[in-house]
């Protein structure tokens, strides 16, 4: 007898149906599993035994034969503990034959016979309902927030006993989590911008880059406080919604990493001697990196020249497209990858060249090769650069600073406005060019200026594209449906470096 039962498997973010199928046959005692299994998909066979045994069913005497269909796919991660016991028991005749291909099990077990949470078990479940899975049986996992989809039914089952109870017809007790109130999202901890001292320039060109998704390069002297407005940014940015809350926590339950607070964008900032593999992503079974982590959020590349030439250069096609391609010998697959790139450079090796304060010792060659660190081809992906300068407390105390709060209300603004003209949840930096004017093309006397200074100043054409992309972000900061001359000249002015 062969008995199939259905279940989940995962590559990268995008799931498949996998066939459990499980026959019974003459000879000595084993349990073998085929299909392309790796080493914690083999180890299965011995925690089920041992769950199985310890719910009270022995295994004695029994040839099993297992195998994970599609077999041409490589099946790895504990999640088909559990219908592979399921199948066990159904195939023995020691539970009900009731089951059909729209129930799935996804859980790992441990020896005793409880169901623990593993990583990739949200993506799963997501992937359950695209399928057309009306129902699955999950272990229930604290560090999840409250999930409710509305053409599958999950159950939560914490022990191999709740499940055979379930489907056998007998009452159980199962885990029932408390739905959200809803209650606003806790506060951020991020620092307020009105605590930041000046750089009132620089706060504009990051509520651009938050309302737009523009990518970001500040350079300045050591202590102008790139970091501090970095570290600042998310607290102008708005909640996520839930299909970003989703993918968010199953990229970080992908890479087996600690889920921040959901309610609100990532941010991530890795230090400058870290690989490009935990930047890009990879491993023998590729996981997420930190441009992954970073999606819907920022990544802050501090001391940007310090990274490895090989590290940034391999940034330059997730920025483009949002997503990252991982390629490997056993297996390919694809992370998103759309963050808001926040880089900060000295401008030199000693750091103080254009300084109004300190002598700059480094010569012509040297701050040429320090520069030179980030390619063409890398600056030419920033939407805005910014060179600042320090800040006169005596005549920035008075300033009169806008809160985080004031600031994120005009980027939800803006964001809404282009979520509603595009139809979906994308900002004016990710968007075709040909969606971005299709409504409202600039007018042939602006064109013609743009590429007037485009000539004088060599710029090629990505670069007149971004500005564009900047003036149709600045027009939806000043609620316009067209953009207009002002909006193309502060786009400009964005564009170039110029001291602050």
């Amino acid at each position: 007898m062969t008995t199939t039962i259905t279940s989940i498997g995962l590559k990268g973010l995008e799931g498949y149906r996998i066939h459990v199928e499980v026959q019974i046959q003459q000879g000595l005692e084993s349990i073998t599993i085929v299909g392309l299994p790796d080493a914690s998909v083999r180890e299965s066979k011995r925690r089920v035994a041992a769950a199985l045994h310890s719910a009270g069913y022995s295994l004695i005497g029994q040839k099993i034969m297992i195998n994970l269909s599609p077999s041409e796919l490589r099946k790895n991660g504990p999640l088909f503990d559990l219908p592979i016991a399921i199948g066990i028991l159904q195939t023995l005749n020691l539970i009900p034959a009731s089951l059909t291909d729209q129930t799935a099990f996804i859980g790992a077990l441990s020896l005793d016979g409880t169901i623990q949470p593993a990583n990739g078990m949200l993506p799963a479940v997501i992937a359950a309902q695209k399928l057309g899975i009306n129902q699955i049986y999950i272990p229930y996992d604290e560090n999840l927030p409250f999930l409710h989809f509305e053409k599958i039914k999950i159950i939560y089952v914490s022990s191999l006993t709740e499940v055979i109870q379930h489907i056998s017809g007998q009452p159980a007790q199962f885990i029932i989590p408390d739905k959200p109130k809803g209650q606003e999202p806790p506060k951020q901890s991020h620092l307020d911008f009105q605590k930041i001292i000046g750089h009132s320039y620089a706060k504009f060109a990051l509520e651009v880059a938050g309302a737009g998704g523009h990518h970001l390069l500040m350079t300045c002297p050591p202590g102008c406080g790139k970091s501090l407005l970095a570290e600042s940014f998310p607290s102008i940015l708005p909640p996520l919604s839930t299909k970003a809350k989703l993918e968010m926590i199953s990229i970080y339950q992908l890479a087996g990493a600690p889920i921040p607070d959901y309610h609100y964008p990532p941010y991530r900032s890795p230090h400058h001697s870290a690989s490009g593999v935990s930047i890009i992503g990879g491993g023998q079974n590729p996981k997420p990196g930190e441009i992954s982590l970073a999606h819907r959020g920022i990544l802050f590349l501090d001391e940007m020249a310090e990274f490895t030439k090989k590290t940034l250069e391999m940034l330059r096609q997730p920025l483009e497209s949002g997503v990252v391609t991982i390629c490997r010998v056993r297996s390919t697959v694809s992370y998103p990858a759309s963050f808001i790139l926040v880089g900060a450079m000295n401008p030199c090796p000693c750091g103080y060249s254009g300084s109004n304060s300190r002598y700059c010792s480094c010569s012509k060659k040297e701050i040429f090769s320090y520069q030179n660190k980030l390619s063409g081809p890398i600056r030419n992906r920033f939407d805005i650069f910014l060179n600042l300068q320090p800040v006169e407390l005596s005549s920035s105390l008075t300033d009169n600073q806008e809160t985080s709060s004031q600031i994120r209300k005009k980027v939800t603004d803006a964001r809404e406005r282009q979520y509603q003209r595009y139809g979906e949840e994308i900002n004016n930096n990710r968007v075709p060019f040909e969606t971005l004017i299709k409504d409202h093309p600039m007018s042939h006397s602006q064109l013609q200026y743009l590429q007037e200074i485009s000539i004088k100043r060599n710029w090629s054409n990505r670069v007149q594209i971004k500005i564009i992309r900047l003036a149709r972000t600045l027009a939806d900061l000043n609620h316009t449906n067209k953009i207009t001359d002002q909006n193309l000249i502060t786009a400009i002015k964005l564009r170039t470096p110029s001291t602050h």
